[in-house]
């Protein structure tokens, strides 16, 4: 299985965008996508931003667990208080473990953007946070 995460700032520029692959059922944590879908995967997740946009209003949690298909392929989103968009384009439905990949990556974007030199919609270029978004990953999925 393959994933691939982006955060997407309040100006829905791309803060931060990574893909990796899943560690559970004996992965490697490598994404397996094809070729073709490794250059979709920006396109799918920025199509997918309109409806978690219209969503956001609608609801008061910041969970919107999946929102959108794109082929077998699954797009689930979390909004932050800032209004920061967590997405994720995923193969197979598992919202708890989701919700808790969601929850403390927003922890670790938080203490993020305590930072001093850190400001919003900036891109994250941190070796820090994205090794721990990999260790999250890898905890989780």
């Amino acid at each position: 299985m393959s994933f691939y995460l982006a955060i997407i700032g309040t100006k829905d520029n791309a803060v931060y965008e990574l893909e990796f692959g899943t560690y559970r059922q004996g992965g490697d944590g490598k994404p397996k996508f094809s070729a073709d879908m490794k250059q979709l995967c920006p396109f799918i997740v920025h199509s997918s931003l309109d409806i978690v946009e219209e969503m956001q209003w609608n609801t008061s949690v910041m969970h919107l667990k999946v929102i959108d298909k794109f082929y077998n392929y699954l797009i689930s989103s979390y909004i932050t208080a800032g209004n920061i968009k967590f997405l994720l384009l995923h193969e197979t439905r598992a919202d708890d473990v989701i919700r808790q990949f969601f929850t403390d990556l927003y922890d670790l974007y938080v203490k993020t953007l305590m930072s001093p030199f850190y400001s919003v919609d900036q891109p994250i270029t941190s070796a820090v946070f994205d090794q721990r978004v990999r260790m999250l990953a890898k905890k989780y999925l």
